[in-house]
């Protein structure tokens, strides 16, 4: 599913206009962003949790030349799903 094929079934769901449905879904993935820009996560219970780890400096090699480069320590978002999303995913 993407984008627009979400803001569909949004607006199906919700009995919303795709317009409406498609602010919708920007405005939460909007707060969702600015949430984890700030370093805070974001528990929706029984979905999961969006939270932004830290990944330490190493080193990488490029698969072409075989040349090993340095990485820079950065900070990376992720998902941790819920129990009522495996359940549902689990049938």
């Amino acid at each position: 599913m993407n984008k627009s094929e979400l803001v569909s079934a949004v607006a199906e769901t919700a009995d919303l206009t795709k317009a409406q449905a498609g602010a919708a879904v920007d405005a939460v993935l909007e707060a969702i962003t600015a949430s984890l820009k700030s370093g805070d996560e974001v528990r929706l219970v029984g979905f999961g949790t969006f939270l932004v780890t830290k990944r330490a400096a190493g080193e990488a090699r490029n698969p072409r030349t075989g040349e090993t480069i340095k990485t820079k320590a950065s900070l990376a978002p992720k998902f941790k799903a819920g129990a009522g999303l495996k359940s549902a995913v689990n049938g």
